[in-house]
């Protein structure tokens, strides 16, 4: 927990940043929900409206980035509070990113449903789309409480992002080698599907800046930073 500070313009610069933070990952919360309601209804107003609001995240972020420099400038902050703001300007980017991969999830939302192709096909992106934004739910919740002691969890989720992410490419590759009607949508498709797990990585991004601007130190760089995609193989397998 942040510590108070007598002067109180002061500590109401620190609570500003951190209010922004919080309101920033609401409203990359909510695009990537839209976006993927979007993409699965073939709902295109509402995936205009995902990629329009994208905007107001990178207004946010620039916001951010300018509030900060000016605290750094006249505060000239020391231990804590310099972790706090610089934390704070790497999670608005991360923050920012995943705004970037909401909407380019929703601008592939009217060319998949121009296909018409069945509910089945979305099923995948809709489960790691869940999971993501669980995983970006208790990131969010954990800068709010600064909850040490949920921040490991929380980043052990994204093996679990990257495995289904590995799986879901193999099941739309299949589909797409089964009825080549297929291969335009199931193209999107594996887009929207790098993106949300990219998502995943982000959320990760910001559980280790969280940890490093509580504890003063950095988690071990040993998480699992990749999918198994490249592995996949269908069919006949001519490498051996």
């Amino acid at each position: 927990m942040r510590s108070m500070h007598i002067v109180s313009a002061y500590e109401e610069e620190l609570n500003y940043l951190a209010r922004r933070i919080a309101a920033m990952g609401g409203h990359a919360e909510r695009m990537v929900e839209q976006a993927v309601a979007a993409l699965v209804s073939g709902d295109a107003e509402l995936a205009r409206k995902v990629v329009a609001d994208d905007a107001l995240l990178d207004e946010a972020q620039r916001e951010i980035d300018d509030k900060a420099i000016v605290v750094i400038a006249r505060r000239q902050p020391m231990a804590t509070d310099l972790r706090e703001i610089i934390g704070a300007i790497r999670i608005a980017a991360d923050l920012e990113r995943i705004g970037d991969l909401g909407k380019n999830v929703a601008k592939r939302a009217v060319a998949v449903a121009d296909a018409g192709q069945p509910t089945a096909l979305f099923r995948g992106i809709e489960a790691l789309a869940t999971l993501a934004l669980t995983q970006l739910k208790e990131v969010l919740d954990v800068y709010a409480s600064r909850s040490v002691e949920h921040i490991g969890f929380v980043r052990d989720r994204d093996e679990q992002i990257d495995a289904m992410y590995t799986s879901l490419f193999r099941e739309l590759l299949t589909y797409m080698m089964e009825d080549p009607r297929n291969i335009t949508p199931c193209t999107h498709l594996l887009f929207c599907a790098k993106n949300i797990e990219r998502i995943g990585d982000h959320a990760t991004n910001i559980v280790e800046a969280i940890y490093y601007m509580i504890t003063g130190e950095q988690m071990p760089a040993d998480r699992p930073k990749e999918d198994k995609t490249d592995r996949v193989v269908i069919g006949p397998d001519l490498s051996k």
